[in-house]
């Protein structure tokens, strides 16, 4: 395993944030950290990329020890955070350039190199602008670029494409597969359980500051069952009335649905829409439907997955 942690902890005053963690990411793969607002997330993330000591537990990266391994550990990540650390005073390429020098690429190497990301991510045409004047997701992608430019064994993504329009964050989300192609081991924190579903093939759900559960998305889906039969209601009586009539039956987020579990299958629909239609209760639409992350995220910590903030648009 290329990044491994054993009973993870910290605390910041009385407040403990992680609370024992333990993962394991495989080599070329892309690990999903998923959880409520507050459930350590970031904070892993920062232990992982030497931001922050551990308070108890050990973590290694790549083989080196987080806590007495800083510098080497920093040699073989890269690191995007939640809000784009790009010089805005600087031209798109200025910015790649200077990480080339600070990554003692010389001038030669970091002016080429510069040269490739731009093509890679479409800022061609915008690198020689000063960057205050770009969009957010043309900064997003800057951002990216500039975590790659000596590229990372181990590269961590804290909430990468929040706030991004869609057409830039299917940008991202391409490059992310690009980069675990090339054998680039990605770390990912994200608010879009869309983008975990499609990008990890492993996810961690943390709550509390520990690990709520651990497995591929449709192992996590499997765990609350099968399919269900998703009922809707002209009112809030007839659902009601639904609820306490079918066994199993709960009660969805949207106000007039319901859903109980199903085979899917066209006998257990007609047996449930005859049962309800015999007690007198009426239902103006019926679909089936697999868990979605969604329903994991509620069903393992009680709570709604919080929307993702939308940033406010940079002048393009």
């Amino acid at each position: 395993m290329i990044v491994e942690a054993h009973g993870l902890s910290k605390s910041y005053g009385a407040r403990r944030v992680l609370d024992g963690v333990d993962l394991a990411v495989g080599e070329g793969t892309v690990l999903a950290l998923l959880g409520p607002n507050g459930a350590g997330k970031t904070t892993t993330v920062r232990l992982l990329t030497t931001l922050a000591r551990p308070d108890g537990g050990r973590a290694t990266v790549a083989g080196f020890d987080v806590a007495t391994e800083p510098a080497a550990v920093r040699r073989v990540i890269g690191v995007t955070g939640q809000f784009a650390a790009v010089d805005d005073q600087q031209t798109g390429r200025e910015n790649l350039v200077m990480i080339g020098a600070l990554r003692h690429l010389g001038r030669a190497g970091s002016a080429r190199r510069a040269a490739e990301l731009l093509e890679r991510f479409d800022l061609v045409d915008a690198a020689d602008r000063r960057t205050v004047t770009w969009s957010g997701g043309m900064r997003r992608r800057l951002d990216l670029a500039m975590s790659l430019v000596a590229p990372p064994r181990v590269l961590f993504l804290d909430e990468p494409t929040t706030g991004l329009d869609p057409v830039s964050r299917t940008a991202v989300w391409t490059a992310v597969g690009e980069l675990v192609r090339g054998g680039t081991t990605i770390v990912l924190t994200t608010q879009y359980l869309e983008e975990a579903d499609r990008l990890a093939d492993r996810i961690v759900l943390l709550d509390g500051g520990r690990v709520a559960a651990d497995g591929t998305a449709d192992a996590l889906k499997a765990r609350i069952g099968g399919e269900r039969l998703v009922l809707s209601f002209p009112d809030a009586a007839a659902r009601r009335s639904a609820l306490a009539h079918l066994p199993g039956a709960l009660a969805d987020a949207a106000p007039l649905t319901a859903s109980l579990p199903s085979d899917g299958s066209a006998t257990h629909v007609r047996r449930v829409l005859a049962d309800l239609h015999d007690a007198g209760i009426p239902v103006d639409r019926v679909a089936t439907a697999r868990p979605t992350l969604d329903d994991v995220f509620l069903a393992l910590t009680g709570t709604a997955p919080a929307p993702a903030p939308v940033s406010a648009p940079v002048p393009a």
